[in-house]
């Protein structure tokens, strides 16, 4: 051991979901004046979705948590790991830190769908985010077409930069 050293473990630690519900949560509730209606987040850790839940349930028990993870590697439906190119989510397990009571539904996405939502927010918002900000709002499009979804807001949580994939076939 070295001593003064600390392992967070992001994956079991209770303060990831924690700060993301005392933080992130509530910047989601304030910057939207308490009306959204549905979020959605990918999961890695699994810290962000179940804060995020927890807090806005807390302020509209009516809010819609969705969470998206890999189609290859779909453990929260199916309980079967898989392989797949969505970097940051699809850890291959369920993570201590992830709480299905925050979680209303869930969502699959494929890699290639993951790929084109990245590739669409360069494209047409001049957005470069990551593989796995892609998944959240190919999702979240997927959502907001469903006609029951007409007129409600959707906030899906875009976490990492494209600048990581610029060598990749991301955007070739």
């Amino acid at each position: 051991t070295i001593p003064g050293a600390v392992i967070l473990g992001q994956f079991v630690n209770p303060a990831n979901p924690a700060i993301h519900e005392q933080t992130t949560g509530e910047e989601v509730w304030t910057d939207t004046d308490g009306k959204v209606d549905i979020f959605v987040a990918g999961v890695g850790t699994g810290g962000t979705v179940s804060g995020v839940g927890s807090a806005l349930k807390k302020h509209n028990s009516a809010v819609k948590v969705v969470a998206v993870e890999p189609a290859s590697s779909a453990v929260l439906t199916t309980g079967v790991p898989g392989k797949h190119k969505i970097q940051g989510i699809g850890a291959g397990f369920v993570p201590s830190t992830y709480n299905p009571d925050a979680v209303d539904e869930v969502m699959t996405v494929t890699d290639d769908d993951a790929f084109a939502g990245a590739r669409k927010l360069a494209r047409t918002k001049g957005l470069l985010v990551g593989i796995s900000s892609g998944a959240a709002f190919s999702a979240a499009l997927a959502l907001a077409r469903k006609d029951e979804n007409a007129g409600k807001l959707i906030v899906a949580l875009l976490p990492d930069t494209g600048e990581r994939y610029l060598s990749t076939s991301l955007f070739e």
